[in-house]
């Protein structure tokens, strides 16, 4: 028996693996912080073996009530990933599993390698609709990939969308591949409408260095990047500070920042109402944006989520405020579970890569709904 993570995004800490029935583990903190949540690691010989997977620290980690009612991700191939019993209780996470094959994966969440993030610039450069470009390096001196999809003329809407703040919150890369798959598709009326009236700026990862690293909240500077956006620093979170250069640069109308919550078992969006700019023009774009990702999307609800913030009590060191605030626009933070979502759960799969790419194809259409009203 060997368990291994020396590969992309992998991640996990051995304890013991002398027997099938009493394998232990703890989950490493990220490299330069003290977030521990996310985990990435392959078993080999135990096919048809009854293994016991025990998670030792689950109960210190960032979020521990992200363990309840939680199901573990595996894959024998990593390109079909299925869950698997998992149970949480006084700290401990435990996994009971029979793989059957000699080499198993398992992880928090289906995996967005970086090899995939390499493949999406060049499927989406494919197109033909596509520029790509480098708006500048991370920490560790890795392309931060921008892609801009439209005409670029100054009389088009600015739409800006970015995921992978946090890395270890790949169901926000397979969203935008659905974005980007719809959007970039000459046959449909949706895209081709929104064409005509926007340009689209999408930043797949905004944090490849953490996603490489198997990092679940920061930069490989120890920067959660979701709190740099006020004050951001090329020594500390350059992959904001350019990011948000170029939004001067060009402007926003419309902003999404992609993300995974670890506890809450719901698909939500998070907005700007505590902000200091926050008004009725914008408040009506919110209610009419989510009214028709929910008529495209059954998965979206907006019953349960974060609470919203009293007004002027935001904190504008994270993206959606602090963009909202300073464009005077529409913008939302979107969350996918970790978990399942509980209105329409799924015991083989929970929430996944896929239903997170139909998510980022339905978020087209609410895109539509308001595109005229943006301004």
């Amino acid at each position: 028996m060997k368990i291994s993570s020396n590969f992309d995004a992998g991640s996990i800490e051995i304890v013991s693996a002398e027997t099938f029935d009493d394998i232990q583990l703890r989950i490493r903190r990220d490299n330069a912080a003290e977030f521990a949540q996310w985990f990435y690691f392959r078993l080999q010989g135990a096919a048809y073996q009854n293994c016991t997977l025990r998670f030792l620290n689950a109960g210190e980690c960032a979020y521990p009530a992200g363990w309840e009612n939680y199901q573990v991700v595996a894959s024998y191939d990593r390109v079909n990933w299925f869950r698997v019993s998992s149970t949480y209780a006084n700290g401990v996470m435990t996994v009971e599993h029979v793989p059957l094959a000699n080499s198993v994966y398992y992880a928090y969440f289906e995996p967005y390698s970086y090899e995939q993030h390499l493949n999406l610039i060049g499927q989406a450069q494919g197109s033909g609709l596509c520029d790509v470009s480098c708006v500048g390096e991370t920490v560790e001196g890795r392309d931060l990939d921008l892609l801009t999809i439209g005409h670029q003329v100054e009389s088009d809407l600015k739409v800006w969308v970015i995921a992978r703040q946090h890395p270890g919150e790949t169901m926000a890369e397979w969203f935008v591949e659905g974005f980007l798959n719809r959007l970039l598709d000459p046959q449909d009326p949706t895209a081709r409408a929104l064409l005509d009236k926007a340009t689209f700026y999408v930043v797949p990862n905004m944090n490849p260095d953490g996603s490489v690293r198997g990092n679940l909240r920061t930069n490989a500077a120890g920067a959660n990047l979701n709190r740099e956006w006020l004050e951001p620093s090329l020594e500390r979170s350059p992959e904001v500070f350019h990011v948000r250069r170029k939004m001067e640069e060009v402007g926003v109308d419309l902003f999404l920042d992609i993300h995974g919550d670890e506890a809450i078992p719901y698909v939500f969006v998070a907005g700007t109402e505590g902000v200091p700019s926050y008004n009725p023009r914008i408040a009506a774009l919110e209610e009419r944006f989510k009214h028709y990702l929910h008529l495209a999307s059954p998965d979206f609800q907006d019953e349960f989520g974060y609470a919203k913030d009293a007004p002027g009590t935001a904190n504008l060191s994270m993206a959606t405020a602090w963009v909202g605030n300073r464009f005077d626009c529409l913008a939302y933070t979107l969350e996918m579970p970790f978990k399942d979502n509980d209105n329409l759960p799924d015991d083989d799969y929970g929430w996944s890569g896929q239903r997170s790419l139909r998510l980022g194809e339905a978020a087209l259409t609410a895109i539509y709904a308001v595109i005229n009203q943006l301004r």
